[in-house]
């Protein structure tokens, strides 16, 4: 998978490490090269203090060197010096035996720098020609060579001490610009990552544009593109929450015609097979009835088209006895016993949504509980904690096999059931959820009081 920071890391980071090896090259020549030349110098007023020293004797050259003058010449605490004298005939005249020669003289009788060993050890050996001023009796001027050669040990130090101290401040740069170049990726990433984490953290039905405030102009025609993008999903999801409720609706009133004639007759039907057709048809038609009033519910209780202008006062202890009312049939067919307990509590909210995000709690209670189980529903203030106010709960508690707490938020996706054979669309959960989270309340799920079953507390603010 390919990476911006990656590739902006791998782009930046590498040509600067060259740029700073490169550099590095250079410094070292730039100090190395200085050096250098002040040992070869050295070298060179070495051999011309031998040089000054030399006299044409008339039979042969002779240098007039003392023992404490060559002690001085000599030392040195690093290396060992060597030095030879040649007369014009290439006779040694003075000096060391055995210092390496240059293969061939320079054709200008220039002085010679090379490199060399002696006695296993390397030397820098420096041979330079020297003339003997005229003598008196108009004799031709004696010419000598000097070979002055000198041990690499001190030279080896300093160059190893350079190169030290140039890796050290070269490992400290490149890991001061690796590390800026990583900070100032990092940080210009940033937008980007703020912009992930605000879709990450969005739920998939917000679809709200993407904000440009302190955004780069860099990223400004990426979130256009996912503004333009999330306004076409909320068009289509808008269109098809309207389809959804227009659907609904229009079959409300045909599914309760058909109920009302069934219910006409069944009650007229005496032969008992057409009676069991006449029940089988109205069950199916209170399922249809029923899954339709799920869908129109579902469709006003969607958070983003929610109207909260909608909102008023609501006794919602009187909306929970309206309810039960409704169910005790059905308990008493499932010998179920369904009881309330009800505190006087208002909230704010909306009364028909209200009204189905209570009754479907009460459905899925006595749907998913066994015969001779037990159903109760109660509602009533909650105490706050001190300092925050206090606000309002309904609960619904059953005696059925409960809810693994694994799969306790699972429940409120849409068409998930726990019970493959239990009848029922998966909804019911799903738009007690949405209902809530229009009224600002939160949805619990935890077990019953009597450890058998499971209990569904809807908080209101």
């Amino acid at each position: 998978m390919s990476s911006i920071r990656l590739r902006l890391l791998k782009w930046l980071i590498a040509p600067i490490l060259l740029i700073n090896l490169a550099g590095g090259g250079l410094v070292y020549m730039l100090a190395w090269t200085p050096a250098q030349l002040a040992f070869d110098q050295s070298l060179a007023e070495a051999a011309a203090s031998l040089g000054a020293r030399l006299s044409d004797g008339g039979s042969q050259l002779q240098l007039d060197l003392p023992a404490l003058a060559e002690a001085v010449l000599r030392s040195d605490d690093s290396d060992s010096l060597y030095f030879a004298v040649y007369d014009g005939a290439g006779r040694q005249i003075a000096g060391d035996r055995d210092l390496p020669l240059p293969a061939r003289a320079t054709a200008s009788n220039g002085q010679q720098l090379y490199d060399g060993v002696r006695q296993q050890q390397a030397v820098r050996i420096l041979v330079l020609p020297w003339s003997l001023p005229a003598r008196a009796d108009k004799a031709p001027a004696s010419r000598a060579r000097i070979v002055v050669a000198k041990t690499l040990r001190q030279r080896q130090q300093i160059q190893q001490a350079t190169l030290r101290a140039l890796l050290l401040l070269e490992g400290l740069f490149a890991a001061a610009s690796i590390g800026l170049v990583w900070f100032g990726v990092s940080n210009g990433l940033l937008p980007l990552q703020r912009l992930r984490t605000d879709l990450n953290r969005r739920e998939g039905d917000q679809l709200a544009p993407l904000a440009l405030a302190d955004l780069p102009h860099e990223l400004e025609p990426v979130v256009h593109a996912f503004n333009g993008l999330l306004e076409k999903v909320g068009a289509g999801a808008q269109a098809r929450q309207q389809f959804l409720a227009n659907v609904a609706h229009q079959l409300r009133t045909p599914l309760a015609g058909l109920k009302t004639q069934l219910e006409w007759l069944g009650a007229r039907q005496s032969e008992a097979e057409s009676a069991q057709s006449v029940q089988l048809m109205l069950a199916t038609t209170e399922r249809m009835i029923r899954q339709t009033n799920q869908l129109l519910a579902l469709a006003r209780a969607e958070p983003e088209h929610f109207e909260k202008t909608r909102l008023e006062p609501v006794a919602l202890h009187s909306l929970i006895e309206q309810s039960v009312q409704l169910f005790v049939e059905l308990a008493s067919r499932k010998q179920i016993d369904l009881g309330f307990e009800l505190q006087p509590l208002t909230v704010h909210g909306d009364r028909f949504l209200l009204r189905d995000l209570i009754d479907n709690l009460i459905d899925n209670a006595i749907r998913y509980t066994p015969p001779g189980g037990s159903v109760t529903v109660s509602c009533g203030p909650q105490v706050g904690q001190p300092g925050r106010s206090s606000g309002g709960m309904l609960v619904v508690e059953d005696s059925g096999p409960g809810i693994p707490s694994e799969r306790r938020e699972q429940v409120f996706s849409r068409f998930v059931r726990l019970d493959d054979r239990s009848s029922g669309s998966g909804l019911g959960l799903a738009i007690v959820r949405d209902i809530a989270t229009v009224h600002g309340a939160e949805c619990r799920i935890g077990e019953a009081s009597t450890g058998q079953g499971a209990r569904f507390s809807i908080i209101f603010p």
